[in-house]
């Protein structure tokens, strides 16, 4: 079995969905620590030919809260409008956008306040537009010892999950050791994807931006073929 674990971010890249797709089962953590840095709460999209970044807009809270504890603004629903005047302003034209901005506006009307309960519906919503059956766990669902940190946590979840596989982003080549892994009988992966070029109008091409930038101007079936343009290491 293959399992992988990501941070929970909103309308992530391809390469996020990718890594979901080759996995068997993915656990999204819940219990960690919120930061600014990143991309939790934040992505990019295409507008006038440039990359531009939307947030979702945070209660004012503690820096040192989790993701599942932080809440969305009380200003969410003129922030909200805001980045969906955005989306339509930069997409009305894209070849897919009368199928893909429903569930853009879908995830967006959520009634749910909690971030992480916000973000993860948003995943399970863009994973069944894309036809991604992998099941998405809550870390904090698992029953491990949650207080173990870095790679001693990630072992501990492949393992109560009954992986052999780990799948890991490439950027964790320096943090993990497959000897480590083997030991505990678990083949470590890395994930790199592919270059992805698609037509953005008539702009040189941005790469890396949020997945609704790949729903508006590829259908279904061009992204089902992307989900595999990637290389484990």
């Amino acid at each position: 079995m293959t399992a992988g674990i990501m941070q929970p971010y909103f309308l992530p890249y391809l390469g996020y969905f990718q890594m979901i797709n080759a996995c068997d089962e993915l656990v999204i953590y819940d219990n960690i620590q919120f930061t600014k840095k990143g991309w939790i709460h934040r992505n990019r999209m295409l507008l006038n030919g440039k990359d531009v970044m939307f947030s979702l807009p945070l209660k004012n809270d503690s820096d040192f809260l989790n993701v599942d504890q932080r809440l969305l603004g009380d200003n969410f629903e003129k922030e909200k409008n805001k980045i969906l005047g955005q989306v339509r302003s930069a997409y009305s034209k894209a070849p897919q956008f009368k199928t893909a901005y429903p569930v853009i506006e879908d995830i967006f009307n959520d009634n749910e306040q909690n971030l992480f309960a916000f973000i993860f519906n948003s995943l399970k919503k863009i994973t069944a537009y894309l036809s991604i059956d992998t099941p998405l766990i809550v870390s904090s669902t698992v029953e491990i010892d949650h207080s173990l940190k870095g790679k001693y946590k990630v072992i501990e979840l492949a393992r109560k999950l009954g992986a052999d596989t780990y799948i890991n982003p490439i950027g964790g080549v320096e943090l993990y050791d497959r000897n480590e892994f083997a030991a505990n009988g678990i083949n470590l992966q890395f994930h790199k994807m592919r270059p992805i070029v698609y037509p953005q109008f008539a702009n040189e091409f941005i790469p890396y931006l949020s997945i609704l930038d790949v729903m508006m101007f590829n259908d279904k079936t061009a992204i089902a073929g992307y989900l595999g343009a990637f290389d484990l290491l």
